[in-house]
Formats: C-alpha cells, structure tokens, sequence
C-alpha cells in the first residue's frame, strides 16, 4: 500500500524543481550544455544530488524540463480564441508569439542547441519535439477551428499555420541569433503582429472588408 504524499511535501518538491530548473537554466547559459554537469546543478540549487536524480535521473531530461517550460504558456486562453472573428483570433496568437519569442534567455537557448548540435543532436530533436512544434500545433488546431466554422477558408492549415508564424518571427526573433543588439520597440512588433493578421486576413478570411 503506498501513501501519497501530503500538501507539504508536494509543496517542497515543487520548490525544489523550479530551483533545480532555474539553476540549470543559468549553467546552461552560462556554460553550455556539455560545460553543465549535474552535481554543478545541484550545488547551485542547493540540493542533495540524490535529490535531483530524484527529479532528473539525466541531463538530457533536464534540458527538456527547461524547453517545455521556456513554451510553457501560463494563460493558454490567447491560444484558444473564439474562432469566430479570424482578425482578433490571429491577433491574440500573434501577440502570444511575440511574448514567448523575446522571453529573457529564449535567444541564448536556440543559440545552445545550435551550438551543441553536432554532439548533442537530442537538443535539436528536444527543442523541436517539445517546444515548437506543441505551440506549432496549437496554433495548427485554431485554423482548423476557424476552417470548421467558415471564418477562414484553407485547403493545408499547416502550410498556413507555419506562414503566419514565420511572418512575425522572422521579424521578432531570427535576427537576433545573428545580432546581439537587435530588441525593436514593442510598437514595431505590435505592427508586425497586424500586418501578418491582415495578409492571414486577406488570403484565407472569408469576411475580408477593405480599410
């Protein structure tokens, strides 16, 4: 018979995982995934090793837990509009996008697996696997939504989907792997945000008015 856990305890564990996440978050960056080692993890959080093989019995779990959670939208309702306005929909996705992109360390973690590739390959297929590709996906779900009720007319909402998202990052965030000081002015993305809106709008709505 085994006995589960009381409040207090739940309680613990989970400020002991967020402390191990954030230490390796900042080893991670700081050393980059083969400078990082587990027990420099749980120095930093201040946990027993036992501890955190508890929680991450490898590194390469480890670095998951931290792609998911640099994802991880905390008010997922900007994913699931009503699909019945295409325009205030895409927006509110677009403005979600924005918000995960210029996340403090979501640039310097791309930059990690691109640099760790060749030896880590499992970091790219990680980061794709549990980062992208859900938030992809969800994005993916509200077109077909809006194909369903007739406010957008598409034939491949993936082909769709992976317009609208690279319209705004490639703005928002693929610059900024090459240029350090690239941070536009959040009047800039909000105007990147409607203009992908309006050429989403313009293609695929079937309520387009002119302005």
């Amino acid at each position: 018979m085994t006995t589960e856990p009381s409040p207090y305890h739940r309680r613990v564990a989970e400020q002991k995982r967020a402390a191990i996440v954030e230490a390796a978050t900042r080893l991670f960056l700081d050393a980059g995934y083969a400078g990082t080692s587990l027990a420099r993890v749980a120095e930093a959080a201040g946990v027993s090793k036992a501890t955190l093989f508890k929680q991450f019995p490898t590194k390469a779990a480890l670095f998951d837990a931290i792609v998911t959670e640099s994802w991880t939208v905390e008010d997922d309702s900007d994913l699931r509009p009503p699909p019945g306005d295409l325009r205030a929909g895409l927006t509110a996705i677009g403005r979600r996008y924005v918000t995960l992109l210029t996340r403090p360390g979501m640039a310097a973690l791309f930059r990690i697996v691109i640099a760790e590739l060749p030896r880590f390959p499992e970091l790219g297929e990680a980061h794709f696997a549990r980062g992208k590709m859900p938030y992809f996906e969800s994005v993916r779900r509200y077109l077909d939504t809006a194909n369903a009720r007739g406010t957008a007319r598409l034939d491949d909402t993936e082909l769709a989907a992976t317009q609208f998202l690279g319209m705004i990052s490639n703005y928002v965030f693929w610059p900024r792997m090459l240029l350090m000081n690239w941070s536009p002015d959040d009047a800039s993305m909000a105007h990147v945000v409607d203009e992908a809106v309006l050429m989403m709008d313009r293609r695929y709505g079937t309520a387009t008015t002119d302005d």
